[in-house]
């Protein structure tokens, strides 16, 4: 089963900085989007335009899905 299926970018996204916050996350993916005044919304304009970028993203909340849905 597809570990993303029914999962929007926007949840994704909320689940990651929630989880590790704008500066963890990045450093685990060093774009500007996370690092130069990052907002939800500004992050998900860039990575709707950027297929590379929501891939990271949702590569990263795959590997840390069990734990990122605990808290």
């Amino acid at each position: 089963m597809d570990p993303l299926h029914g999962k929007t970018l926007q949840y994704i996204l909320e689940k990651l900085v929630g989880y590790f916050g704008f500066d963890t996350l990045a450093e685990l993916i060093p774009i500007n989007c996370f690092k130069s005044n990052p907002s939800i919304k500004s992050s998900l304009t860039f990575l709707r335009k950027t297929e590379w970028a929501r891939k990271k993203v949702e590569e990263l909340y795959v590997k840390y899905q069990d734990r990122i849905e605990e808290n």
